[in-house]
């Protein structure tokens, strides 16, 4: 680590005014539930609705961890359902911060369901997966800095490097949309 009033940490440069950073364990969190007949629509699986909440619920709870506070969802990048839930599944769902930035944050998500009504012992089934954008925000909701993640192995270091390239679509998507809106203005005058 070098002296001053910085040090680098896997590529960015943390300021002594940041909190210390933590590596990608520290905000690893799990939340189950056993879905109900409350949770489905009129095609007797589980609602995307509920599944989106469960997914934003544990995705918060990893970011508050991760920042040590309030941390809001700012945009949610993907979410991929790939296998319906049913009443009685039991459905876990895991999320981690996976890239951090001064105030953002990406976390992952993957939810896993346990079949209530299959006899076998295999595996959970992969459900869904989802990425969300959380910002840490202090107690008048502006942004605060957050501690930089740090990953723990080469599993993570992949997911900070795709972190990364969904934060460049997302603000050359970003970008785009913008400078589409102002020709559009132009032309209308």
């Amino acid at each position: 680590m070098s002296h001053g009033s910085h040090r680098t940490v896997f590529g960015m440069t943390e300021h002594t005014g940041r909190p210390p950073s933590r590596p990608t364990g520290y905000s690893r969190v799990t939340l189950s539930r056993i879905m109900t007949a409350v949770d489905v629509n009129l095609y007797g699986t589980v609602h995307g609705g509920v599944i989106m909440k469960f997914i934003d619920d544990v995705a918060g709870a990893a970011a508050a961890r991760h920042s040590g506070g309030t941390a809001v969802t700012a945009s949610i990048d993907e979410i991929a359902f790939l296998e319906p839930l049913r009443v009685g599944d039991l459905v876990h769902a895991y999320a981690q911060v996976n890239w951090t930035g001064t105030t953002s944050m990406e976390i992952g998500v993957r939810l896993e369901a346990e079949r209530w009504d299959e006899v076998s012992e295999g595996e959970p089934v992969v459900v869904a997966t989802a990425y969300l954008v959380f910002v840490a925000v202090d107690a008048d909701g502006k942004p605060r800095p957050l501690p930089a993640v740090v990953p723990d192995s080469p599993k993570n270091e992949g997911r900070w490097r795709e972190a990364e390239i969904r934060r460049e679509h997302r603000l050359a998507r970003r970008e785009a949309i913008q400078r589409h809106r102002e020709e559009q203005r132009q032309r209308e005058k």
